[in-house]
């Protein structure tokens, strides 16, 4: 069975930073404990990368806090998955979701078919929901996947309508 994880936007501004929450920082041992334990063909990481003008630009101007602003220390991926994003494929994004993430996943599933798609990480009601969609179009075959004990919405309530929005769309939440 050929498995795929996909570790959306685990970056510092989202989980100890101008974004983060105390429930994003408690979904880090979960995120860590997966991906060790875990047997995945595959890890790919999402990241959030914004440039200074980002308070102009759509997303912005609808939730006006700067953050993962290029090369700072809120846009890295958090020290505790540093060591495995450096071994695994980072796709850069600027938006909620990556169709670079779905370009990749569509040429892996090219060489060799992709049987599982599991996403973990933050935030739910934005990031996660937004790359499970775009997934569940590049592959729609694919059993998508999201870990709930492994991901954080922007609030409680947001995190528990993101769960409920997956599961009515075909995608599996565990």
């Amino acid at each position: 069975m050929n498995k795929v994880l996909v570790v959306i936007d685990m970056q510092e501004d989202f989980t100890r930073g101008v974004l983060g929450t105390r429930e994003a920082v408690s979904i880090i041992p979960n995120v860590m404990s997966k991906i060790k334990n875990y047997g995945y063909d595959n890890i790919i990481f999402t990241k959030d990368l914004h440039y200074d003008d980002y308070l102009e630009t759509e997303e912005g101007r609808n939730l006006p806090i700067k953050h993962c602003i290029i090369n700072t220390k809120g846009s890295e991926i958090i020290q505790e998955l540093k060591d495995v994003a450096n071994r695994s494929i980072v796709s850069v994004k600027n938006t909620f979701a990556s169709v670079n993430l779905g370009e990749i996943l569509k040429k892996f599933n090219e060489r060799k078919k992709i049987d599982e798609v599991e996403l973990i990480g933050l935030c739910t009601d934005i990031c996660v929901i937004s790359n499970a969609f775009l997934i569940k179009a590049f592959l729609p075959n694919a059993h998508i996947k999201v870990d709930s004990s492994c991901c954080a919405g922007s609030t409680i309530d947001a995190h528990n309508t993101a769960l409920k929005a997956l599961c009515m769309c075909q995608i599996e939440v565990i």
